[in-house]
């Protein structure tokens, strides 16, 4: 069984009278571990997809099963936690929180784990190091470039190790 699967899964959206389909009966298996790239034109479904493996969003049909574990059988606490727990998300407006450090920004994903304040220091600075950060973790993201602020959001995703 693999990590991620997704079997049918179709994505509709009501625009007024209309229904517009976003996906239309994805199949997919992913391992762990395995590096996935989702590529297509602009429309094709992409965020749409990502939205749907990251809880985010339910389809309209098929099956999506995260570790076995089929995800339309859960509570939207049980998705809640999956997503703190399990899923690093890179948005792509990076979605920092604009009073925070990038220090605290990525330590606030650790915060919402309950993780223990000792070992928090030590991760958020080494994985601040990981992405080319050393130095900047006291800057708030209107004073660090985009990039620098897309590094922020990818340490924050990565901090608290998830499995997707």
């Amino acid at each position: 069984m693999a990590f991620l699967e997704l079997e049918g899964v179709k994505k509709d959206y009501r625009q007024g009278r209309l229904t517009v389909p976003a996906l239309r009966g994805i199949d997919l298996e992913i391992e762990k571990g395995e590096f996935t790239a989702i590529a297509g034109p602009s429309g094709s479904g992409k965020t749409t997809l990502l939205n749907l493996i990251g809880c985010l969003d339910t389809p309209t049909e098929g099956v999506i099963r995260l570790d076995g574990s089929e995800l339309s059988r859960l509570s939207k606490a049980q998705l809640a936690d999956i997503r703190r727990r399990r899923i690093g998300f890179v948005f792509q407006s990076y979605n920092l929180i604009p009073v925070l450090t990038a220090y605290e920004n990525v330590e606030f994903s650790l915060a919402l784990l309950g993780e223990d304040s000792t070992d928090v220091k030590d991760r958020v600075m080494r994985i601040l190091a990981d992405v080319g950060l050393s130095g900047l973790e006291n800057r708030r993201p209107g004073d660090l470039s985009g990039g620098q602020q897309q590094r922020v959001a990818i340490a924050r995703a990565l901090v608290k190790g998830p499995d997707l």
